[in-house]
């Protein structure tokens, strides 16, 4: 199982990590359906290193919520299927390359939403 981090929380950093996109979805993201995210988070690998509150490995959700907001929904979701390090942390984060675009997102929209 690989670590997963993002780098230092003032800049959002870019990686040159390449993934695919090769699964499909019928999610639709910023449906205001957050539910679906979080169901989605549950059964992925995703709680190993990152938890609603509190720092893991990689920063909290509600950390990752009040740096980013909606208009960087696809920049997240890239970052969850290709992976990356250099944001939050040197400990890289691990690709999830079969995770659908849209899937990616709904977990975004879910995180986002933990904005207080």
């Amino acid at each position: 199982m690989a670590l997963a981090s993002c780098g230092s929380p003032d800049s959002k950093g870019t990686d040159s990590s390449a993934g695919s996109n090769t699964e499909s979805s019928s999610a639709s993201a910023g449906s205001g359906n957050t539910e679906a995210g979080k169901q989605l988070i549950a059964k992925s690998d995703c709680l190993g290193c990152h938890n609603e509150t509190d720092k893991l490995v990689g920063p909290a959700y509600v950390e990752v919520a009040e740096k980013y907001t909606a208009s960087d929904i696809d920049y997240l979701a890239g970052k969850i299927i290709k992976g990356g390090s250099g944001v939050w942390g040197e400990v890289p984060m691990s690709a999830h390359p079969s995770l659908s675009q849209d899937d990616a997102k709904e977990m975004v929209s879910y995180i986002l939403s933990l904005k207080k």
